[in-house]
């Protein structure tokens, strides 16, 4: 009786709000045509009878253009590495096997293009070098998904006739990475730059600086590197660490020199992706008031965030507030001197033409009680700090628009009085984008509740703890053109991946793919071809090609989700709802493993007195496609609030 009752409160310890997952395998995947498996689906498609299968030897031209010839040679050297085949790269088109040919006469648009399948070959045809890169990239979706790995493999290469014409929806395809939080590596990096451009993304915005790391080599303020980009490591759930004691070495982190900036800038440039830097001002810049306090408001000695809680978030409709103050101070002439140098220096390095400047999340409590603040509001006639953000707001872009580049900013900017030509980011919901397009403003739609990837993708005893839950199917639910909002001035939209609870690059994985599937359809395809379940099919499709390129990803779509009710005084029913059809929940009270002998789900369950958990596992047609969840009754009455 003791044992078991030691058992109980150590695996209550131990399980609560907590999981066990077991991998089951994979191998259920539903089998689609490749052509039926392509994700963005191009605009148009049209099926052929038969398939091309690449030779032993075989030539891949480009014509008489200069402009395609390192594309070419790419592209060669990845079929090389995995077919085995001997591949010539030449100019001439005759009697070529792969085909690439730039035509002003293609008349495609900008980033469209041709894509022919026949006897003879491969055609990609397009009017600039766009089209070309992702007409590429839709062939190598055509290919086996073992093209996605780095080995030779004897198989046949063979390639569906098709023919293709394709055009994206918006021009600004993006996702955010940052690398502020956690800092990963210009491989790394560059790895995600490969993985986003098979979906034809062409943004990465890249979040650069905040509280927890100055990540931008600046040379006019070095200690911003010195010191602003190491931390304490620490390990667990971020935002709830203890805080660093003195003697705790400040070695986790690091910074991209501006030569490893210029790298990845051409990196990115040769794949058609534009990068968008960030400077988070004037909130989120601990790391920077870290290196130099007297940019601050606030007099004080300060060092970037290691994780501990530094801002307060009441909820109930009051405003958060910071313990500490992370703002640059909008009263002082030498912030808007260091402003100066830090563009100056980061419009050098990124030839995009836009800059993004934050503007979110600004904890006011600080200024409020800063002379220097009273003291400005009443020369410029300030009403609020709403105003004193806009007056922040209005000469940063001054500022970067001297440097010969655009501003924006996240949705916060509209407080107070929105500058002239700034474009929006609308993060949260679409109403800040909506209300800036009203005004004639250009929008990005990022919005939380559809392209925040860094929220949990299952249920919360399955992911590190974060405030929010976003599914595969809300993510493609999503309309970056909300109604009676001019569609012009709707730029695209983007993905945004925050790192606070994401310590290595395979978790980065983890969070981006297959979300950023849903986002690459939604942002490429007509709207008119959305099809829930055959892009269930076409996500399985591809993680066959990120098994074969090691590509780590969440196989959340199939974890159901679970929803409770309190029956009567103390019971707690559970519903069990599946996103994905055509799945068969099997369950267990008893603390066994289900599999497919036990109970299948078919109507909401009652929990038993005395049970401790409910483990569930998913299954198609007699395999184990999901995840084995192990779900503490514990937190099932915490739920449904019987106690």
């Amino acid at each position: 009786m003791e044992y078991s009752k030691n058992l109980y409160l150590f695996a209550m310890k131990k399980l609560s709000l907590s999981l066990i997952i077991l991998f089951l395998g994979m191998g259920a995947f539903a089998q689609v045509d490749r052509v039926d498996g392509l994700i963005p689906r191009p605009a148009s498609v049209k099926k052929e009878n038969g398939t091309y299968t690449l030779p032993a030897s075989f030539t891949l031209s480009y014509g008489e253009r200069p402009e395609l010839k390192d594309m070419a040679e790419r592209l060669a050297a990845q079929l090389r590495g995995v077919t085995g085949a001997t591949i010539r790269v030449a100019t001439p088109a005759n009697a070529s096997e792969i085909v690439l040919t730039l035509s002003n006469a293609a008349g495609t648009t900008a980033e469209g293009y041709r894509l022919n399948v026949n006897a003879s070959g491969v055609a990609i045809t397009a009017s600039n070098p766009a089209g070309i890169f992702y007409g590429i990239q839709t062939l190598l979706q055509l290919l086996p998904p073992d093209v996605n790995g780095n080995t030779a493999q004897n198989i046949p290469w063979d390639i569906p006739y098709v023919e293709i014409e394709d055009h994206p929806r918006f021009g600004w395809r993006g996702l955010m990475l940052d690398v502020s939080r956690h800092f990963f590596t210009k491989e790394e990096v560059k790895r995600y730059i490969d993985d986003m451009v098979k979906y034809k993304f062409n943004v990465l915005h890249w979040h650069l600086t905040d509280d927890q790391g100055w990540r931008i080599e600046i040379k006019s303020y070095p200690k911003l590197t010195s010191v602003g980009a190491w931390r304490v490591n620490k390990t667990g759930t971020f935002g709830n660490f203890s805080k660093p004691e003195p003697n705790e070495p400040r070695d986790y982190g690091g910074f991209y020199t501006q030569d490893d900036i210029r790298e990845i800038v051409q990196y990115a440039k040769e794949r058609h992706v534009n990068i968008l830097p960030e400077i988070d001002v004037p909130g989120h810049s601990l790391a920077a008031i870290a290196a130099y306090p007297e940019l601050t408001c606030t007099p004080g000695k300060y060092e970037p965030s290691s994780g501990d809680r530094f801002m307060v978030w009441p909820g109930g409709g009051q405003h958060f507030y910071g313990l500490i103050d992370n703002s640059l101070c909008p009263a002082k002439e030498e912030v808007y001197v260091f402003l100066d140098k830090v563009f100056g220096e980061i419009a050098e390095l990124f030839p995009f033409e836009y800059i993004h400047m934050g503007g979110d999340e600004t904890a006011r409590n600080f200024w409020d009680k800063s002379p220097l603040i009273k003291a400005l509001m009443q020369k410029e006639k300030l009403k609020n700090l709403d105003e004193v953000q806009s007056y922040f707001v209005k000469r940063v872009e001054k500022i970067i628009n001297a440097k010969g580049k655009k501003m924006i900013g996240w949705d916060e900017i509209l407080q107070g009085g929105l500058a002239p030509n700034a474009t929006v980011m609308s993060w949260r919901g679409m109403k800040h984008g909506i209300e800036a397009a009203k005004m004639g403003h250009e929008v990005i739609m990022t919005p939380t509740d559809f392209v925040y990837i860094d929220y949990m993708q299952s249920d919360r005893i399955m992911e590190p703890p974060v405030y929010a839950s976003l599914r595969l199917k809300k993510v493609y639910q999503f309309d970056p053109v909300p109604n009676g909002v001019d569609n012009k001035l709707i730029k695209g939209g983007q993905a945004n991946l925050w790192t606070e609870q994401i310590y290595t690059f395979r978790q980065v994985q983890y969070m981006t793919w297959p979300r950023a599937f849903a986002v690459a359809e939604v942002l490429w395809s007509p709207n008119k071809t959305r099809n829930w379940k055959e892009f269930v099919q076409r996500v399985e499709s591809q993680f066959l090609r990120l098994d074969a390129a090691k590509t780590k990803y969440a196989p959340s779509m199939y974890d159901p989700e679970f929803k409770v009710t309190k029956k009567g005084t103390n019971q707690v029913e559970v519903t069990l709802i599946n996103e994905v059809d055509g799945l068969d929940i099997h369950y267990s009270f008893d603390n066994s493993y289900p599999d497919e002998f036990y109970p299948k789900y078919t109507a909401p369950l009652l929990v038993p007195k005395d049970a401790f958990q409910l483990k569930v596992i998913t299954y198609r047609d007699g395999k184990p496609i999901g995840r084995m969840i192990a779900m503490p009754v514990e937190e099932l009455k915490k739920r449904a609030g019987v106690k």
